[in-house]
């Protein structure tokens, strides 16, 4: 009960609901709400209710519709770029630092965050399967000096600020030119030395292995196992991009693989093979992820161009022949529930417009799956050429008329905490200012929760809600809008929540005089909202 009181004090504060406190008086905010949490069950309720029933039949208790936009940002720890600030950093600095993205993330007005934790065949949680990461302890294998999991602490953390929080792996690389220090025993390089292959600056296990397949199926459904994650995201590593020698590519040393491939009657020519290769882990882990968590979903994102001349006006790297990753296929078979294609250029870049590259893709889904554009915010400021953040804004007023599924992911996290040309001040009172929930994904089930039973009541540390939902139901979130001086506010909480101190809802208009709750369940699918008069 304590993490529930606490959790809700860091949502009060922000005009869409959701903000970090700083200073006394957030500490006396968290105390009065763990005091509240620790009083008599349940919370000390003692006086009558305090609410009645506002009917939706009457227009002024009918909250307004709210934006459905997915708002996500990358938050990478290969090389330690955005977290932790170096390796083998104490817990509770690292901890801290968690915190502080997550806070920003609110505060920018994102809705999800997708969470780097398995770089390179290592991992930033507890696992059986890998070592732990070089990135987090300092060194491969080694386990925090404090037994702690980050994963645990971020989706616990994300949850309670009403953010989505998606895992991120990378299947295929098995060492980054940044981790310093040697593999651990465990590591599968050293456990199955023929599965890695040295590429340029980089060791890689190869697609072509179906032991290397599997190995990154059982570590995904791990962590699906045993951890209430939102997503299961991908990036654009497959095949590696080519590193050159002599301004020659270098050939991927798969030759190996290829011919036992051969040997066994296979007939596709390498490259096709190779699509083949990655087309089997997509396809596997779309299926072996609907049969543990059917809710969860599964997220890529490419390179931004599928290949050249698609459409006509684009020019650059070919994804498909180079790192043999067909993503239009992924989308076209429904194989994904979203798609994060990596547009980074501007507006008005010449082969490479952000806009018809965007429109493209958004052509190529006969499933009506998500198409989320990523965003290159790490431009801003930075690079020969550096962007602004109006070019980021508009990008999103971009995306917003492009039809279908709204959303956008930006990377990455560095350039929102460091707040670059204002970028993240200015989403948040721009084009975030509102709070959005993650579009729906219906076919991943289109169970709506019912309505749960609400109502106030007096407690010795101040009014309460209290929500009960349907014993059966799977609440994800409680869209909560309260009423005060004819304005509506709207905030998004955590599901598991079941009693909430009032003060929470109090805004610079005052205390609430309606107050609606409406349940949205883990595929997003909400329900019917419920509304009461606050006496």
């Amino acid at each position: 009960m304590r993490r529930n009181a606490v959790a809700l004090v860091r949502l009060i504060g922000r005009a869409a609901g959701c903000s970090m406190l700083l200073g006394a008086a957030a500490a006396a905010a968290a105390a009065a709400a763990a005091a509240a949490a620790q009083s008599t069950a349940p919370l000390g309720l003692t006086a009558a209710v305090k609410s009645a029933v506002c009917p939706q039949a009457e227009l002024f208790c009918v909250p307004p519709e709210v934006l459905r936009e997915f708002r996500g940002v990358w938050v990478a720890t290969v090389g330690n770029m955005d977290w932790p600030s170096r390796p083998g950093l104490p817990a509770d600095s690292a901890r801290v630092e968690l915190v502080r993205i997550l806070d920003q993330a609110v505060w920018s007005g994102l809705n999800a965050v997708v969470f780097q934790i398995r770089p390179a065949g290592d991992a930033l949680y507890a696992s059986k399967i890998e070592p732990w990461s070089e990135y987090l302890t300092g060194k491969q294998g080694l386990a925090p000096v404090e037994h702690w999991d980050p994963l645990t602490f971020a989706v616990a953390e994300a949850h309670a600020r009403g953010l989505e929080l998606h895992a991120w792996f990378n299947p295929y690389r098995a060492k980054d030119p940044t981790a310093k220090g040697p593999l651990a025993a465990m590591h599968m390089a050293n456990q199955y030395p023929a599965f890695a292959k040295r590429y340029g600056h980089y060791t890689w296990f190869d697609p072509g292995e179906p032991a290397v397949r599997r190995r990154t199926v059982r570590v995904v459904l791990d962590v699906l196992a045993r951890y209430d994650v939102d997503g299961i995201h991908f990036d654009d590593y497959f095949y590696p991009y080519p590193e050159q020698r002599r301004r020659k590519d270098i050939p991927f040393p798969d030759a190996t693989s290829f011919k036992r491939y051969q040997k066994q009657g296979g007939s596709l020519e390498r490259d096709d093979w190779r699509r083949r290769n990655v087309d089997l882990l997509i396809d596997t882990l779309r299926t072996e992820i609907a049969k543990v968590k059917p809710w969860v979903k599964f997220g890529v994102s490419p390179f931004g161009i599928w290949r050249p001349g698609e459409p006509s006006s684009v020019r650059g790297f070919d994804a498909y022949s180079k790192i043999f990753a067909d993503a239009r296929k992924w989308l076209v078979n429904g194989w994904v529930d979203y798609l994060v294609p990596q547009l980074y250029w501007a507006i008005a870049q010449d082969g490479q417009a952000f806009g018809e590259l965007l429109r493209w893709w958004k052509a190529q889904n006969p499933q009506a799956r998500h198409v989320w554009p990523g965003l290159a915010d790490y431009k801003i400021g930075d690079g020969r050429v550096p962007w602004q953040s109006g070019e980021i804004l508009r990008q999103i007023d971009t995306t917003r008329v492009a039809g279908g599924s709204i959303g956008t992911v930006h990377f990455q996290m560095k350039a929102l905490l460091q707040d670059r040309d204002s970028v993240a001040t200015r989403l948040a009172r721009g084009p975030y200012a509102a709070p959005a929930l993650v579009p729906a994904s219906p076919w991943m089930g289109r169970v709506a929760p019912r309505t749960p039973a609400i109502a106030i009541a007096g407690a010795s540390t101040g009014d309460i809600l209290t929500i009960a939902r349907r014993a059966t139901d799977d609440v994800k979130w409680w869209l909560v809008q309260t009423q005060a001086g004819g304005a509506w506010t709207t905030r998004v909480m955590d599901g598991a929540l079941t009693q909430i101190a009032m003060v929470t809802f109090t805004s610079a208009a005052g205390a609430p005089e309606i107050l609606a709750v409406t349940p949205v369940g883990r595929t997003g699918v909400a329900g019917s909202p419920i509304a009461i008069r606050v006496r």
